[in-house]
């Protein structure tokens, strides 16, 4: 890849999908993206009773209903599943289903309600990524992109990602924004994203205020019990990151 990838978390550590994210705990409550985070006794759950039961029904069922792959046929689904567990870094279990919830959203044509002038729909955009995925892939002596090694994916991506791919009659730059819209869209839906980056889930009913120093609502736990963060992410510079 390139140096605009060089303020990724491995840049001067282990290299990519040596084991767990360096520096990063086991989640000791709830669920996270491959069970590790920072903020390990997080779990976006207990907040559900505040929640109305209309957003608490859409909330779970972002849990206990995984959409069947309707839009895309086997290939296409096997080759832009490993494109999504690649970009987001999802390399283990657990994983959010995204791309189930990509195939949904498409198949109910559900969607953002614009497009690129120079682009097709989203759903011809989605399945020519695939194809074209899987002829990068052979293009490195892989059968397809789905069963290619970690690297060749990793390569592939990279190189879509920095608009370095020639895609004959197909804006290689804007590809990558639409596939990339819709895959972070999915991922940051779901409440095992929220416990990886702290997030409080909905607001509504109950609202987030913004409090000072040693003030808390009165819903929230004692200091005792209290979540924080893993203790070095100021030392390590990450921060807000």
């Amino acid at each position: 890849m390139s140096e605009g990838v060089g303020h990724l978390p491995h840049h001067g550590g282990a290299e990519p999908h040596e084991g767990p994210p360096p520096g990063l705990p086991r989640q000791r409550r709830g669920t996270t993206p491959q069970g590790y985070g920072r903020y390990p006794d997080f779990d976006v759950l207990d907040q559900v009773d505040h929640w109305d039961e209309v957003t608490r029904r859409v909330v779970l069922s972002r849990l206990e209903k995984i959409p069947p792959i309707r839009f895309f046929d086997e290939r296409e689904a096997a080759t832009l599943g490993a494109f999504c567990d690649t970009v987001l870094a999802q390399h283990s279990e657990p994983r959010i289903p995204v791309l189930a919830m990509v195939d949904a959203k498409l198949h109910a044509h559900q969607l953002d309600g614009y497009r690129y002038a120079d682009m097709p729909p989203d759903g011809q955009t989605w399945r020519q990524v695939a194809r074209c995925l899987d002829e990068e892939a052979r293009a490195l002596r892989a059968d397809d992109f789905a069963s290619a090694s970690q690297g060749i994916r990793d390569n592939v991506v990279g190189r879509f990602a920095e608009g370095e791919l020639a895609w004959e009659g197909f804006p290689v730059e804007k590809a990558w924004a639409v596939a990339m819209r819709m895959t972070l869209s999915a991922f940051y839906s779901h409440p095992w994203a929220w416990n990886e980056i702290g997030f409080g889930g909905p607001a509504y009913p109950r609202g987030f205020a913004r409090l000072g120093p040693g003030q808390r609502e009165h819903w929230e736990e004692p200091p005792e019990f209290a979540t924080d963060p893993v203790k070095d992410v100021a030392e390590r510079g990450v921060e807000g990151e």
